[in-house]
């Protein structure tokens, strides 16, 4: 019971859909949709982050991942119907919800989120399996989870590259007692 906008095709759209999945028109960008919602979601990531206690952000980055996931399967699945597309290159909310889940223990500082961010594009353009696998789950769950399985991946890479730069620091700059 969602309020459409008509299209130029002649079929109506569910705006709330249709904000949601384009993660508010950042999938229609181009060339490269998913990277600008991977970006704008590190953005807004990043802006979370400078607000909450380092501490807490483990757990709000998550909740946001959730969130963007919960939402964002039920706008995909809605945006793939109206549009005639089984994962259309608009939808990009499942590269919100990656990204932010690649971003669960990252420090608020923006080279280590660019990090994140370069990390999980590897992984959302590899898919190594069983994330392209994951792809073959039903409408928007399959456009979803396949990117939250690629943030695992990323994830996983992101926390080691930072430990080890963090430790490189602390060797490079000398360890005081």
């Amino acid at each position: 019971m969602a309020s459409g906008v008509t299209a130029t095709s002649g079929k109506s759209r569910s705006w709330w859909a249709w904000a949601i999945a384009t993660f508010f028109g950042a999938g229609l960008l181009r060339p490269g949709p998913g990277t600008y919602g991977s970006l704008a979601a590190t953005l807004v990531w990043f802006v979370v982050a400078r607000h909450v206690p380092v501490h807490l952000l483990p757990w709000v980055t998550l909740g946001m991942a959730a969130a963007a996931t919960a939402i964002g399967i039920p706008a995909a699945t809605r945006v793939a119907q109206e549009s005639g597309r089984k994962d259309p290159q608009i939808v990009v909310i499942d590269e919100v919800a990656g990204q932010w889940l690649t971003l669960t223990f990252c420090l608020p500082a923006m080279p280590l989120a660019l990090l994140g961010l370069v990390c999980f594009r590897i992984f959302d353009i590899l898919k190594p399996p069983p994330v392209r696998q994951m792809e073959r789950l039903p409408a928007g769950t399959g456009i979803v989870v396949d990117d939250l399985a690629a943030g695992v991946y990323a994830l996983l890479l992101q926390v080691v590259l930072q430990h080890l730069l963090l430790v490189q620091q602390l060797l490079h700059h000398g360890v005081r007692h």
